[in-house]
């Protein structure tokens, strides 16, 4: 038997309103690849901060080789070494990347004080190459999409060539390339001797790389066993403990509705170029591409977020002037950003709050003062449509897992009504209970008439949800597919119809 790295017994966590652990056990052994699975909220995030130092727990045990510790913060759970990919990103977004990588290590040994850029740059360029991402180190972080943001995560956490490396849904903005890329790494660090701990709601991921698995439910261990003595069916079971949605797209024919929104020839530098296309009443309109090829910039564009250098936008007819994203809003359009935090969200208030800002002018009274009866009922009424896991309506956004987060943020626009309604990775690490529950939202929507553009990296997702799909690939829409003739590898194929060559890792010699 394989040496136990770690070993978790009755690890009790509670936060205010919530108790977030109870009495959890886990284990992880060297060379082993160990999933960590459940709904949002289960406490699989908790669990692993808890291990790599960034929550401590209020009771129960930790071990590391056999040997007792108790990790009081993030310096000493490296020192032991741990790792940790965070599933929610937080990066110094006015820094390089490299810069992020070797953030406190980055001292010049032979002149103290002094910051070795050239040196932190040619070693990030080595680990750009283990994962091939194809940026240039000196890049600020901010600049970065998050797909190539999630990557330096990663390279940042090989970094430390740590024992231990806790991997928090870091596929959830990857490309299908790049997962494959990122499995290589996973497969040679766990050939090494390396433990690994994987949380992913993408249970297809999981059968090809976990030796594993331990499910959590309600804040409990529920069952650990060998990946390949359990189905994805008993998983699901396991995790959810109740039936889910399971009814797949009624795939009818959108084309002869009415066209709502019209996109002519869109063009924003490199990132969006001649862009066109149609969306119709009541139609999925699906976007997929690999990372960089423009779906959210052409988004951004549409949603006024970002100035467009030319091109035309159409709403049922009509010449649409949108300039910035509130005139988006008033003309019935809404855009659900796929980095829910930074532009989705106010993290330091409450659900309530987020739940109504965007409708504020309806919950105002005669003194501009809001009415406390009808935002609370509102809000409780989208609690309970979108299943979404809270305490009280009260509760402050930044302490709710991250597929209840992505639910409050699809309240808020929800309650808006929109009649247009962009979705940018709606289910990006949210578990296959949450996922069922927003694929039935969205064909409601869609039945009642309103209009969806969906962006997503999962191309089973895709084809699910789609009647029709656009393909780009570095800034223009290469393809436009009936769901019918819509295939895996077809889409693969359409989104790699590159017309330039890829960058160059290479620093310039100078």
């Amino acid at each position: 038997m394989s040496e136990v790295l770690v070993r978790m017994e009755n690890i009790e966590k509670s936060f205010p309103g919530v108790h977030a652990l109870n009495k959890v056990c886990f284990e992880l052994l060297a060379g082993e690849v160990h999933a960590l699975i459940g709904e949002n909220g289960a406490g699989k995030s908790t669990l692993v901060k808890c291990l790599a130092g960034v929550y401590q727990k209020d009771s129960g045990t930790i071990e590391i080789r056999g040997k007792p510790v108790d990790i009081h913060n993030t310096r000493e759970a490296q020192e032991l070494g741990i790792s940790i990919i965070h599933q929610e990103l937080n990066m110094m977004k006015h820094l390089t990347a490299a810069q992020n990588i070797f953030i406190g290590r980055e001292q010049n040994k032979k002149i103290p004080f002094l910051v070795n850029d050239v040196e932190i740059n040619r070693k990030a360029v080595e680990l750009f190459r283990l994962i091939d991402l194809k940026i240039d180190p000196r890049v600020k972080v901010g600049d970065l999409t998050v797909a190539q943001q999630q990557m330096v995560e990663i390279a940042k956490a090989l970094s430390f060539n740590n024992d231990v490396l806790i991997m928090d849904e870091p596929s959830s903005s990857l490309s299908e390339n790049e997962i494959e890329e990122l499995f290589k790494v996973i497969l040679d660090l766990r050939s090494k001797g390396k433990g690994i701990i994987y949380i992913s709601h993408r249970l297809d991921e999981l059968r090809r790389i976990c030796d594993r698995v331990t499910v959590m439910r309600d804040s409990r261990h529920i069952v650990t066993t060998i990946m390949k003595d359990i189905t994805t069916e008993q998983i699901i079971s396991q995790m959810v403990g109740r039936e889910i949605y399971e009814s797949h797209h009624l795939h009818g024919d959108t084309e002869k509705n009415e066209i709502v929104l019209e996109v002519k020839k869109l063009k924003r530098g490199h990132v969006v170029r001649d862009v066109s296309f149609q969306l119709h009443k009541g139609e999925i309109l699906g976007f997929a591409g690999l990372v960089g090829a423009g779906r959210t910039e052409t988004m951004r564009l549409i949603f006024g977020a970002d100035p467009m250098e030319s091109g035309e936008i159409f709403i049922k007819g009509k010449k649409a002037v949108i300039k910035q994203p509130k005139d988006a809003v008033r003309q019935g359009i809404c855009y659900l950003s796929e980095d829910r935090k930074r532009f989705g969200l106010a993290l330091g208030m409450s659900v309530k709050v987020n739940t109504v800002m965007v409708s504020l002018q309806r919950f105002l009274g005669p003194l501009g003062i809001i009415d406390e009866v009808k935002s609370k009922a509102v809000t409780e009424k989208f609690i309970k449509k979108l299943n979404t896991r809270t305490p009280s309506i009260d509760q402050l956004v930044r302490n709710l897992s991250g597929g209840n987060q992505q639910k409050v943020v699809m309240g808020k626009w929800l309650i808006q009504d929109s009649d247009i309604m962009i979705f940018d990775e709606p289910t990006r690490g949210i578990d296959v209970g949450a996922k069922s529950e927003i694929y039935k939202l969205l064909n409601e929507l869609a039945e009642q008439g309103k209009s969806i553009i969906m962006i997503s990296s999962e191309l089973p997702e895709i084809l699910r949800m789609s009647h029709r799909v656009m393909v780009m690939c570095e800034g223009r829409v290469t393809a436009a597919l009936s769901v019918a003739e819509s295939t895996q590898e077809k889409i693969m194929y359409y989104a790699t119809q590159r017309d330039i060559s890829a960058v160059p890792l290479d620093l310039p010699k100078d």
